[in-house]
């Protein structure tokens, strides 16, 4: 069963010959007895891979392959880690759909240039981030901002080596909105130690990155 809908592929297609430079590759982590949602997340990795001769699909099993999981850092499923010339540490956990699809379209094309559209101001504070951050950006299908938020902290991701962001799909992982207390979407948690909720400006993500990091140097920092 098709995932992406026919009446969309065609306009897709085009976006994508035009927006992709380099090859991305696409690495799903699913189960032989699939998850909810795992069939209809790798129903549309492959079919995104095959309008593209620069998008490549690869699909693996979350036991059977549990070492090679395990090296990119993936604990559950659905599981999308998306390539470029390297990994950038962008993850999706839960398939992205509805307004996450949007925000998945334009990663892909940000990935295959290694670059983003973050300002230079921007990038240049992002640059003082020099020790390992994780991003988990908490999303619903339905949330017309997480999309935005998801966008931020991938682009900050593909800009700093030092920083990994994950989308994560509450509605597949609720045990993961409970342990954060997400009320309300986006939820942003930086290094288990910051949280905040919105679609806040790129310079807002880095100044949290920036305390999240003194937070860990210093636990009594608030």
């Amino acid at each position: 069963m098709a995932v992406i809908q026919d009446s969309d592929k065609e306009k897709l297609k085009k976006k994508l010959d035009e927006g992709l430079e380099g090859n991305v590759k696409l690495i799903m982590f699913t189960q032989e007895n699939e998850c909810q949602f795992c069939a209809e997340t790798r129903g549309m990795v492959e079919e995104l891979a095959g309008m593209s001769p620069k998008i490549k699909a690869e699909i693996h099993d979350f036991v059977k392959d549990e070492k090679l999981a395990r090296s990119y850092g993936v604990r559950k499923i659905p599981a999308i880690i998306m390539l470029g010339e390297k990994d950038y540490g962008i993850r999706f956990y839960g398939i992205p759909s509805g307004y996450e699809f949007a925000s998945f379209q334009e990663d892909l094309i940000d990935v295959s240039r290694g670059k983003t559209d973050l300002s230079d101001d921007v990038k240049k504070k992002l640059a003082e981030v020099k020790k390992p951050v994780h991003i988990q950006v908490l999303v619903t299908p339905t949330c017309p901002y997480c999309s935005m938020a998801v966008r931020t902290a991938h682009k900050l991701a593909i800009e700093n080596e030092h920083i990994k962001a994950d989308m994560v799909e509450m509605v597949e992982f609720p045990h993961i909105a409970q342990r954060y207390m997400a009320m309300s979407v986006p939820k942003i948690v930086i290094n288990e130690v910051v949280d905040f909720v919105g679609a806040q400006p790129p310079e807002h993500f880095v100044e949290e990155i920036l305390r999240a990091l003194r937070s860990g140097d210093n636990p009594m920092y608030s």
